[in-house]
């Protein structure tokens, strides 16, 4: 009687204690219901889309009727012929540049050039979340050898303080240059030489001629790096105008803080008879994205004031796709059943919408995840400035004066509108989006939408790895009384506590292994004339002798004492935490782990542990889980995101390097969670199939 009454004392658990208990004792179901949520919450992204809105009310688009006309056209045109001339003429590759900076003088800008080197890409393991910078080489006699040239002009604004600016950049290649780069320079001169006569400017105006010879983003980062560290060398005599000009053009110009930037150019002609269009990129460095209101702005003067096509990027091969039309037609059809229920649920979308919305959020999300700026502004992304790049993509043949000079007029008042908005702010944009997702120019996913899938595919985890502990201990406590009989030794030893340490240990190993094997590209770089399959075989053959070296050194995932549940519930643990930070820095690179990594994580299940099992589910979860581990090794995840995103199935081991080499140089969080979280947890749940699982009960043999 007394036992009942002080059992009866004892206070409950809490809640949340009672609601964690039923989760992890049904751990399989809400796995899989949380899991096929999430998939179908991906899958109703593009439907759950919002047309895009101006956020910031002092952007005013369009409220001021255009100066940009004819007569700035007639300038354009009398520029192409005198820079055709200049390139015509000039021997050393200076023609062009002197041309451009004359005619900035002539309109009262003050001018200079900026000389910079080619950007050496090489893989630096530290640097990474950093900026690319440019290391000026200067040769002994005090110049530059096999450098660039940008030429930058400025326009004091008359109503301002000189503390904020706009940047204009036109990229061009000085060494071959081309019909629509020279387009695109008259463009911005024609826009420029507006701007320069313009009264209603309160923020200066810098127009970057950016000599694209070495890239376009290597011109715009070289300036910006200096713009804003600047760098003092003495002894440079460079001035390719002469000594009575080098004081001028040598000396580096700089204006306010860089409010925004808008970088333009013409593309090639494509789509005869066709509307002109324009092409926005916006995807910067590890994910990052300009406000939403400066592509807001763009979007809207192109499309209802200047009558242009506006595209983003897209890939191809999703609008042809035959598997994505069935779905499209199931979404639209529940999407109609919805709305029928509840009018306020607006899911319903065509299933033609679908395809091109999904073909654009899957480009959105692998060019954030990808980690690589679409475009130069992702230079100025870097230093915190918003930039949008506009490729202009004519229907007609660039010879048509009628159809260019309309072009060149719609195209100059697009650019004036956007310099006008942009002139209106007293602040920084801040009012709208910074993390967002495309699904069409005009519609876009917001942070709080995009993270429920996300959200839906990781709360799982910690309940998994709560219950395979749990099962842990009770296979621990199991063989610690089957031994009781033993020695007190081996009693210690089976302790719960220990298995976790034996657990932790193999992850601590292969963690160390994983931060090894990234850093060998730096090593293996340094192989004079090696070819990419061949860096590729060194990568894996030295990842392979580390590996053995290390669980020679430290001990292997199956020496004994090592239970499959723990070591699956510490490497849950590991995945949710790697998953969790990556999210913070690079949340589509983690969008898309989490569609690999965690099925691979839940299904995983030594071999010898389905013995026991009927032959139906045995068989579904081996194949599910030989496809996973397959489908999982970063290689082969590799080769299905190109085929999907470039069209293009073709197996080599060289494409691996190559694509990491491109990752490393351009300082990508991505590599870094290709080899510090997914490589780890991949060759985690690789021990866990193969695992011996040793049945409780069995008499342990410590080595």
């Amino acid at each position: 009687m007394e036992s009942s009454a002080k059992e009866d004392a004892q206070p409950k658990p809490r809640l949340i204690v009672r609601l964690g208990r039923l989760l992890a004792s049904h751990h399989i179901l809400f796995s899989a219901l949380c899991c096929s949520a999430g998939i179908i919450a991906l899958l109703f992204l593009p439907a759950l889309a919002k047309n895009t809105y101006l956020s910031e009310n002092a952007l005013i688009p369009g409220s001021a009727n255009p100066l940009f006309s004819t007569e700035d056209v007639a300038e354009a045109n009398k520029f192409i012929k005198g820079i055709e001339a200049a390139a015509g003429e000039s021997r050393d590759g200076m023609g062009m540049p002197k041309f451009i900076v004359q005619q900035m003088k002539e309109l009262g800008a003050e001018v200079c050039y900026h000389e910079f080197l080619p950007h050496s890409k090489h893989f630096h393991p530290l640097k990474f979340f950093t900026s690319m910078t440019n290391d000026l080489a200067i040769h002994p006699n005090g110049t530059y050898t096999n450098s660039g040239t940008n030429t930058i002009g400025i326009i004091r604004a008359p109503r301002g303080d000189g503390k904020e600016a706009i940047v204009l950049v036109t990229p061009y290649n000085s060494q071959r240059v081309k019909e629509n780069e020279l387009l695109s320079l008259a463009l911005g001169f024609s826009v420029f030489s507006l701007l320069s006569r313009a009264e209603w400017l309160s923020k200066d105006i810098v127009w970057l001629s950016a000599d694209s010879q070495f890239g376009e983003y290597t011109a715009v980062s070289a300036w910006l790096s200096q713009y804003h560290n600047p760098t003092f060398v003495a002894g440079v005599t460079n001035g390719p105008d002469g000594i009575a000009e080098k004081a001028e053009t040598t000396d580096f110009k700089r204006a306010g803080t860089m409010a925004a930037a808008l970088i333009f150019k013409v593309g090639e002609t494509r789509n005869y008879g066709d509307r002109d269009s324009v092409t926005m990129y916006a995807e910067a460095s590890n994910g990052q994205m300009p406000n939403l209101d400066l592509l807001n702005v763009v979007h809207y003067l192109a499309v209802h004031r200047q009558g242009f096509r506006v595209n983003i990027e897209r890939i191809s091969s999703l609008v042809t796709s035959a598997w994505l039309r069935v779905i499209a037609e199931v979404i639209q059809t529940v999407g109609s059943l919805l709305r029928k229920i509840n009018p306020d649920w607006k899911l319903d979308i065509a299933a033609p919408d679908y395809v091109e919305g999904t073909a654009n959020l899957a480009s959105s999300i692998y060019n954030q995840a990808l980690g690589v700026p679409t475009g130069s502004h992702g230079a100025f992304r870097d230093y915190q400035v918003d930039a949008v790049s506009l490729e202009f993509s004519p229907t007609f043949h660039l010879r048509n004066e009628n159809a260019k000079s309309s072009f060149l007029v719609r195209g100059g008042r697009l650019i004036e509108g956007v310099v006008r908005s942009v002139n209106n702010l007293l602040e920084k944009f801040h009012q709208s989006f910074f993390l967002y997702l495309l699904t069409a120019p005009s519609k876009f996913i917001s942070v709080g939408v995009y993270m429920i899938p996300f959200a839906l595919l990781v709360v799982p985890l910690p309940i998994v790895a709560a219950a395979l502990a749990d099962g842990g201990k009770t296979e621990g406590k199991s063989m610690n009384d089957h031994n009781m009989k033993g020695s007190a030794d081996i009693l210690q030893v089976d302790g719960g506590a220990w298995k976790w340490l034996q657990s932790a240990r193999v992850l601590l190993v292969i963690q160390i292994w994983a931060v090894i094997v990234s850093l060998l590209p730096y090593y293996i770089s340094q192989i004079a004339d090696g070819t990419p399959i061949q860096s590729a075989v060194i990568w894996v053959v030295l990842s392979i002798i580390v590996l053995i070296i290390l669980y020679a050194m430290l001990g292997s995932p199956y020496s004994a004492g090592v239970e499959w549940k723990l070591l699956k519930a510490t490497m849950i643990t590991s995945i949710s935490i790697g998953l969790g930070l990556m999210s913070i820095i690079n949340f589509a690179t983690a969008q898309l782990g989490s569609l690999i990594v965690i099925p691979m994580c839940l299904f995983s299940r030594p071999v010898k542990a389905r013995l026991g099992m009927n032959f139906l589910p045995r068989t579904v979860l081996l194949a599910s889980n030989i496809f996973l581990a397959i489908f999982g090794f970063p290689p082969v995840i590799l080769l299905v995101m190109k085929g999907l995103s470039k069209g293009t199935w073709t197996v080599d081991i060289g494409d691996f390097w190559v694509s990491m080499e491109f990752l490393w140089e351009w300082s990508s969080a991505t590599y870094l969670y290709i080899f510090l979280v997914h490589l780890p947890c991949w060759l985690l749940c690789i021990h866990v199939l193969v695992h011996p699982c040793r049945q409780a009960g069995s008499k342990v043999k410590w080595e």
